[in-house]
């Protein structure tokens, strides 16, 4: 069940601060520290979704300096973590690409630092990958979030984080670890048990 979790972070299509769908820029960081984060809890794939040929460069750009022999000599957990990543220009893309890896449409996972209707528990989540048979794929948000287009491709959402905070607006890596680390946690580690 491990062995089939996908994390994405979509760079478009996303709500910007005046409500249209907007390209959020890639923030160098965010590649590093969530490669390193999916790494670390064993999933299978993380996505980097961005539409703009200029952003992708600047991922492709970390990946391969990362991938070449100086990168792999001077750090080679991180070129490890990195080996993860791939961009895709569109949620679709995303999408396909896991049904061509895996033969079946992934249950896909709407996280929000808002409720939903349809959200479901850490503790449920951890129930399903321990179940499921089908991939799991976490999709997270940048800018103001997913719109409700992606939601409403999605089979559960995630309750938030930080449901009562009078401030509830992390970053991406840090949602990320946060909740891979709620719903995987150590089972990981002792194989599933």
């Amino acid at each position: 069940m491990l062995n089939k979790i996908y994390v994405a972070v979509l760079h478009y299509p996303i709500i910007g601060k005046d409500e249209r769908i907007v390209t959020t820029a890639v923030v160098n960081m965010d590649v590093h520290d969530i490669a390193r984060t999916c790494r670390t809890y064993m999933i299978k794939r993380y996505y980097v979704v961005n539409n703009l040929p200029v952003q992708k460069q600047i991922v492709t750009r970390v990946l391969n300096f990362w991938g070449s022999d100086f990168g792999k000599q001077y750090n080679a957990s991180r070129y490890e973590a990195l080996e993860l990543v791939k961009i895709v220009s569109y949620y679709e893309d995303l999408i396909e690409g896991i049904k061509k890896e895996e033969n079946c449409e992934p249950i896909k996972v709407f996280t929000s630092a808002k409720k939903r209707a349809n959200m479901i528990s850490y503790d449920e989540m951890k129930g399903m990958i321990l179940r499921e048979e089908r991939p799991i794929l976490f999709l997270f948000g940048t800018g103001q979030g997913m719109p409700k287009e992606i939601l409403e491709t999605c089979d559960v959402s995630l309750e938030p984080i930080r449901e009562e905070s009078d401030y509830n607006h992390l970053s991406v890596r840090s949602a990320v670890a946060i909740t891979l680390d709620r719903v995987i946690g150590e089972f990981v580690q002792k194989g599933g048990n």
